[in-house]
């Protein structure tokens, strides 16, 4: 079948985009106008064929809205209708805004928002919302044509013969042209644009992945607060706890060395035994020994807390000098259902705009496999004076379409194409892992939760019974109806659980943390992603200094 030149394009043109146009070719086909007052009628001319370049324009504004490749669908994962500990919790929606408020601790309070302001690890994150925010706009400006300015001047001499200059200008021709000292100049200016035709959608392709970068990088600093913000909750709390141990030691390192000094009477008196008072003595020593330990992990834990804040390790010494009670929560929790985490968790959606970007790079990968045209145009001025630019020069000027078509590359662009493809086969299942690790993070800290309080209740009631059998016991030594072993082995006993029951206090909190954390609460204020860490001074040109790439001799 023969086709005209028009139509063949048309035709090759849809079958590669696979989207459909419709360019009118014959004007007996055409529909007809709609009826106007008549007219003098004058005769018609001869209809003449559309250039090729001209279709080819007309083909690649046509086509400009096509684009290959797989157009993104949030993916379906099915979730479990109810936690596992549905009795761990209640079936309302979490309470996730501020959730670190219902420990009702201001110092808390005004550590976290510290944190967000000065943390290190959110400026990073910052910066990458920037970064990501100006990768787009680098991606849309790659949708327009652009345009450059060139000029040039050149001067020359020469004793004979010619010379022919760019732009065919005679540098050592006509004597009209040379100087008194036999020089001759050209001078030219010009605009050159060019526009890449965008017919099967990669750079729109590449806009697309890099808006869901910007998506990316938000989900990411939401992420960074919301581990910010448990780490601070979770230090600040282990600092308390640690306090609380440390006074818990001294003050039985004291009620062991009364039982000392009695037992030390009662040898003098006759009634204790040697043996009785080193049992005593090592006893009270082996209390006292365990402060250090502890002053240490609250020490350490201070400074991690200040490192968290973006200040130096000792900084919150002072604040944190006054020991004040372990935090409770108010319980239980509400979880909500399992799928409410593909909403809430940050890490979670950052994973699935992830695998939405990487589906937007296979059809930027799959454009490169099909045509692709570019516009480029230019048009000059030339003089053999810089006044005749706007006067007496010559100008010039070209317009026209490039088609490249790739023919042989080796299976290089076919082989980008699947390298894409398995990159979002790997975020996909990232994708899942992050569901999955989402979910058995809420189960674990609701099964932790409840398990610890009643744990906790046990060691309450074994600390009553404890500090009873201590008051006996001592009465009973004090009156000769007891030994000394019973009173070492209450006293010790009551020690270990009332250090146990400080730690279960801890660990509910923690866990109540982690719960929050894990069910998505986390920093839900403002976040000042815009401004710059590092300003930028003598950017303009300006003189050029000494060069100090390397380091003064210490």
């Amino acid at each position: 079948m023969l086709l005209t030149a028009s139509a063949s394009l048309a035709s090759i043109a849809t079958a590669l985009s696979g989207c459909a146009i419709e360019i009118p070719l014959d004007p007996a086909k055409t529909p007809p106008p709609v009826q106007a007052p008549a007219k003098p009628v004058t005769p018609a001319k001869p209809a003449v064929a559309p250039s090729f370049a001209t279709l080819m324009i007309l083909a690649a504004v046509l086509l400009g809205g096509c684009a290959v490749g797989p157009d993104y669908r949030t993916p379906l994962l099915a979730t479990p209708a109810q936690w596992s500990r549905a009795g761990a919790s209640t079936p309302a929606p979490p309470v996730l805004p501020r959730w670190w408020t219902r420990l009702r601790d201001p110092t808390l309070d005004r550590l976290v928002v510290e944190a967000v302001d000065g943390n290190l690890d959110v400026a990073t994150a910052s910066a990458r919302v920037r970064e990501a925010r100006a990768s787009y706009r680098q991606a849309v400006g790659a949708l327009l044509p652009a345009i450059t300015n060139s000029d040039s001047a050149r001067l020359a001499k020469g004793t004979g013969g010619t010379s022919a200059a760019p732009g065919g200008l005679n540098l050592g021709g006509p004597s009209s042209l040379l100087g008194s000292d036999g020089t001759s100049g050209l001078y030219q200016a010009g605009f050159d644009a060019s526009w890449e035709l965008d017919l099967f959608g990669a750079n729109r392709r590449a806009v697309e992945a890099a808006a869901y970068g910007i998506d990316a990088s938000d989900e990411n600093l939401r992420a960074v607060l919301l581990t910010l913000v448990g780490d601070v909750a979770s230090s600040y709390v282990e600092a308390r706890g640690y306090q609380a141990r440390i006074a818990l030691a001294r003050r039985t390192a004291l009620s062991q060395d009364e039982t000392t000094t009695i037992t030390r009477n009662r040898l003098a008196a006759g009634t204790a035994s040697a043996v009785d008072l080193a049992t005593a003595t090592g006893q009270a020593a082996a209390t006292r020994a365990v402060i250090p330990t502890l002053e240490t992990a609250y020490a350490q834990t201070v400074h991690r807390l200040s490192v968290l804040t973006g200040r130096p390790p000792a900084a919150l010494s002072a604040l944190l000098a006054r020991p004040k009670p372990i935090p409770a929560p108010k319980l239980p929790v509400p979880a909500g259902i399992p799928a409410d985490v593909l909403l809430t968790r940050p890490d979670v959606r950052l994973a699935e705009r992830r695998y939405a970007q990487s589906t937007a790079r296979i059809g930027q990968a799959e454009a490169a496999l099909y045509p692709s045209v570019n516009l480029a145009g230019n048009i000059a001025t030339s003089g053999t004076r810089l006044g005749d630019l706007g006067r007496n020069s010559s100008i010039s000027w070209s317009l026209g379409p490039t088609l490249t078509v790739p023919i042989f590359n080796g299976g290089k662009l076919r082989a980008a194409v699947e390298i894409a493809q398995a990159q979002r086969d790997q975020q996909f299942l990232a994708y899942q892992a992050s569901v999955l690790t989402a979910l058995k993070d809420v189960e674990d800290a609701l099964v932790a939760l409840s398990n610890e309080r009643v744990r906790s209740r046990s060691l309450a009631t074994s600390t009553t019974a404890y500090r009873q059998a201590v008051s006996l016991s001592q009465s009973l030594y004090r009156s000769g109806s007891s030994s000394f072993l019973d009173v070492l082995t209450a006293e010790r006993s009551l020690y270990g659980a009332e250090d146990a029951l400080l730690q279960s206090r801890v660990r509910i909190v923690s866990d109540y943390i982690a719960l929050n954390k894990a069910l998505g609460g986390g920093w839900d204020g403002e976040v000042d992603a815009l401004t710059p860490q590092v300003i930028d001074v003598d950017t303009g040109p300006h003189p050029a200094g000494p060069i100090t790439h390397r380091r003064a001799a210490l």
